[in-house]
Parts: structure tokens; sequence; C-alpha cells
């Protein structure tokens, strides 16, 4: 081959080339995009969180350290580490304490499915709600049991429903009382609550000592009280009605006022502060996956996606 036509077939050559790397650029440009994933916040919060089912902790920046420890819902306070552990086949339930070091402090048996779980700000009391009947609140016919471990004393309240109502001002019993979402005061003492009775929901105010708790205001579901106390950060049903969903708002709880916040989605969710300012919550996508989302408690900005495939968000200090 003399050298024109060597030259020849490298010009060729190199067209196809061109061409072959300009065709598979555009295959490429028409595939989806790689879901945006996070490792951590990015602003430099220390977070204890749940990936995949396994307890993780975000380190800064961007990064996260996943541990063995499996829990259906986690949460974490002043080196208090609760679980719910998963309920298998071939096991049942338990609520784990651990500290810090994810050392196993206390263990205590439980049947049912996991639903939520607090830790007071102190560390000391540890509260959680089970599905007994059904894995919804939109659904009828569910029901729930609420407990509450004290570490300190040991004390084990294992049905909050053992505790006296007062509803409206007077005494009250119904057989289809049931509790959720507990959040304690910075006393350890005093906590607030959902009861559901009569097919009506409210918001308790619950004195763990005298064992009793009193009706405060309708519709607040989920209750998370925030660090400096004075406010709630809760779910309430669309309408009335949970079937259409629930939004997030905030409760004063001077005034007893409420103030939707800037969520339009639905959140089946117990939201948590990460400060006196910020609300976080998990919302779950179709395909199963769970991202943790943040938006500003006074009602005004927009939510913006905190951690992806994350639940069970709890502040670090």
């Amino acid at each position: 081959m003399n050298v024109r036509s060597r030259v020849a077939v490298l010009a060729v050559s190199s067209v196809l080339l061109v061409a072959v790397a300009v065709a598979y650029t555009v295959f490429r440009g028409a595939e989806p995009a790689p879901a945006r994933t996070s490792g951590g916040t990015g602003d430099g919060r220390r977070l204890q969180l749940l990936t995949n089912g396994r307890l993780s902790y975000t380190s800064p920046p961007g990064s996260r350290r996943i541990t063995p420890v499996e829990c259906d819902r986690a949460y974490a306070a002043a080196g208090t580490v609760a679980c719910l552990r998963p309920v298998g086949a071939l096991s049942a339930g338990a609520l784990v304490v651990m500290d810090a070091a994810l050392r196993e402090r206390r263990r205590v048996p439980l049947t049912g499915f996991p639903n939520r779980l607090r830790v007071s700000a102190s560390g000391r009391m540890v509260a959680w709600t089970l599905f007994i009947d059904g894995h919804s609140y939109a659904t009828t016919g569910f029901s729930t049991r609420a407990g509450v471990l004290d570490t300190r004393t040991g004390r084990l309240v294992t049905s909050v429903e053992d505790f006296a109502i007062t509803k409206d001002g007077a005494p009250y019993r119904n057989r289809d009382a049931n509790f959720w979402g507990i959040t304690f005061a910075a006393d350890d003492n005093r906590f607030y609550a959902t009861l559901s009775t009569g097919g009506e929901r409210y918001l308790v105010q619950g004195d763990f000592a005298a064992r009793t708790v009193r009706t405060l205001a309708p519709g607040v579901e989920c209750p998370s009280l925030s660090p400096d106390g004075t406010r709630l950060a809760f779910k309430s049903a669309i309408g009335g009605d949970p079937k259409k969903g629930w939004r997030l708002s905030t409760l004063d709880l001077a005034t007893l006022r409420t103030a939707p916040l800037a969520e339009t989605r639905s959140v089946d969710d117990q939201p948590v502060w990460l400060d006196d300012r910020t609300v976080a919550y998990t919302l779950q996508l179709s395909d199963g996956k769970n991202q943790t989302w943040a938006l500003p408690a006074s009602g005004g900005g927009r939510p913006r996606l905190l951690l992806d495939n994350a639940s069970s968000v709890a502040p670090l200090q």
C-alpha cells in the first residue's frame, strides 16, 4: 500500500471513530441520570440515622459511617442510643438500649411491629410505639401500644393505655383508646403524645410519675417537642381524613395556635427538631427508598433534601 492509500485509510478510520464516539455520547446522554445520593448533610451536622436498616452516623464533610447494628427504628440523645430491633420469622422484636459506643445496656422483649421511637433530651427516658394490629394510621381497626422505659430507675411501663385519662376536663375510659408518638419534656416527667379514641385523635399531655394524661387539642398526631420546649412539630390528617394523607405543622404550647409548614407532600412520620429553627422528617419513595428532608420551623422557606437513603434521624451534640 502506497503512502496516499495509507493516508486515505487513516482518514476513513478517523471519521468512523469520531462517528462511533458521537453515537456513544448521544446514547449515553439519553440514559437517565443516576439518582443523587448524599452521605452526609454537607452543613457540618452530626446525625445518627438508619441506612437500609443499619445504624449510621454522618461525619463532616458529607461522609457516612454505617455500622452492623440493625434497627427498624432508632433514636439517640445524650449518649443513650435506642433501637427497635426488626421482627423476623424466627425472632421476636425488642427494644435495645445502648451507650454511645453501642454497648448494650438493657434489652426489653416486645411484641408488635416497630413504629415510633424517642429518647428524651437528657438520655434518661426512652419511649416507643408498636403496631399490634395493622400497619398504618390510615387504616381502620389498627391497634398500637406505647411504652416508656426510665433508664435511670429501671421503671418500665409497657402500655400507656393503663394511665388515667382526662378528656375535655372529665375522667374518661374507653377500650378503644390507643396512644402513639410520645415526646418528653426537659424534666423527664411531662410528655406529649397522640390519643385515638371514638374515631377522633387528640394531643395529650402526660404526667409520667402520676400516670395520667389529659387532652389538649384535637387533630394532632406524632408530636415532637422543640429543644426550647415551646412548640410541637406534628402531622395532622388532611381534612381530618387520614386516608387523604398528612401535612406538617407546628403548635405553640402557650397559645395552642397551629401554623402549617412549607411541605405540601404527605408526611407519615414523627418529625424531629434538628435545632429550634429546623424540622426534619422522612419521606418514603414509591420504590421503598427513604429520604430525609428538612425545612424551616417558621413556616417559610422550602423543603430541602437533607440525606438520601436515610430514616430515623436524630441530631447529636
